[in-house]
């Protein structure tokens, strides 16, 4: 069976990983992939938000399946054009994609079917969102409503970083055309944890819980970024807390999909804060999340081609999906100046050695290959997971494998798990 895998990062490295140990022995492809993946698959020369390309390309090659990895080609409608064309695909339709293509659609949906969120206000004209965040006060949080990167929420402390923050998105256009329209939401307080899903447009099956860590430096200090490590499970998603996010979130957000004719397929990730008044959606992606991926998927034990075919199928509840009982931390290496501009084209050492450590995986997010060695090619450069009975044995093999790893201005934090390892 051949399967064509969509994106370049290291979720897409996690998400070939687990495929590559199916025992139906896939062949895969990535477009456009990486280093690292090109270990593991076939790399073909198409970027992820190619859309006629991609099509093109999987109606000449005749793949059974595809796995969409990002959000871009997905809000651009690619499982659309290739549904048309009859393939098996992983991942939801433009229209499902809007729950992360548009932070208004998502709010307006969790607010209409009384889902727990923050209350908030959606304003496309600044004088307005000026004079609202003034009347809210601080701390704030603004959200550019379309996509960006990961880099387009910002939670503001005082009303100068507020004022500054809509400058930026909706005078100075830093999120490009995404922020000019902005969500501003009042600040949650609590701790933050990931709830993905499977979802076949009608059964929904949980994945197990993940935390990760956004700002750059240790101590949960610096801007936000895409993430900078994560751990599975998250101490604080309890069994009765997993199943209260079931019935209260999951299960009314799907519904509403349904009633508004979309059939949700792929996966649904819940970006949460766990508030003294019980969980809150913060936000919807449409896909994998990245660094979570690469503390998830290893310890899910059921065949993940079998996973992805029920979910494209609609038969996800013809399926027992398992998992390991242990945990698994990840730790990003990236490039010195991330989260703003850095350096590309810098030779990496001690890959090898690293792979060496038992229990221990490095997955390539902004990775290339010039002249023979593996170069960087991206912010965040590469995540490595350890695996173990506990966090701190999870962490310990991590830490060993990123140690090994050398490349100039190289940057990753050392505290990854410290809430977890308070409790």
């Amino acid at each position: 069976m051949d399967i064509l895998v969509i994106g370049s990062g290291g979720r897409e490295h996690a998400i070939c990983h687990a495929l590559s140990k199916s025992k139906r022995r896939p062949k895969l492809f990535c477009a456009p992939g990486n280093a690292g993946i090109a270990q593991l698959a076939e790399c073909v020369n198409i970027q992820a938000e190619d859309i006629a390309g991609l099509v093109k390309w999987a109606k000449e090659h005749k793949p059974g399946m595809i796995v969409i990895g990002p959000e871009v080609p997905l809000c651009l409608g690619l499982a659309d054009e290739l549904l048309k064309e009859g393939f098996q695909v992983f991942g939801p339709t433009k229209d499902g994609a809007q729950m992360e293509g548009s932070k208004d659609f998502t709010k307006k949906l969790l607010l209409d079917n009384h889902i727990p969120t923050a209350k908030s206000g959606t304003f496309t004209d600044y004088e307005k969102a000026l004079a609202y965040v003034r009347s809210q006060g601080a701390p704030i949080v603004i959200k550019a409503d379309g996509l960006a990167a990961g880099k387009g929420v910002t939670v503001c402390e005082n009303l100068g970083q507020a004022e500054a923050a809509l400058e930026e998105a909706m005078q100075k256009k830093v999120f490009g055309e995404a922020g000019s329209k902005v969500v501003i939401e009042e600040f949650l307080e609590g701790e933050e944890a990931s709830i993905l899903a499977f979802v076949d447009g009608e059964t929904i099956v949980p994945m197990v819980s993940a935390q990760d860590h956004k700002r750059v430096f240790d101590g949960d200090k610096g801007p936000n970024t895409g993430g900078m490590g994560a751990y599975s499970p998250a101490p604080i998603v309890t069994a009765e807390l997993n199943e209260i996010i079931l019935e209260t979130i999951l299960k009314p957000t799907v519904a509403a999909l349904r009633k508004m004719g979309i059939i949700y397929k792929g996966v649904l990730y819940a970006g949460l804060m766990i508030t003294k008044d019980g969980p809150k959606v913060i936000e919807y992606n449409c896909r994998f999340g990245d660094p979570e991926t690469q503390v998830v998927l290893p310890r899910l034990k059921t065949d993940f081609v079998n996973v992805c075919m029920a979910v494209a199928q609609g038969k996800l509840s013809h399926l027992k999906i398992e998992w390991d009982g242990g945990t698994a931390a990840s730790v990003v290496m990236a490039s010195a100046g991330y989260p703003g501009s850095y350096p590309k084209g810098k030779v990496i050492q001690g890959l090898e050695k690293a792979s060496q450590v038992s229990d221990a995986y490095v997955y390539h997010a902004g990775t290339a290959s010039k002249d023979g060695q593996v170069v960087t090619a991206g912010g965040r450069v590469l995540c490595v997971t350890g695996l173990g009975v506990n966090l701190q044995e999870a962490l310990r093999k991590a830490y060993e494998a990123v140690g090994m790893i050398r490349f100039e201005g190289a940057q990753y934090r050392k505290d990854i798990g410290w809430r977890a390892l308070q409790r």
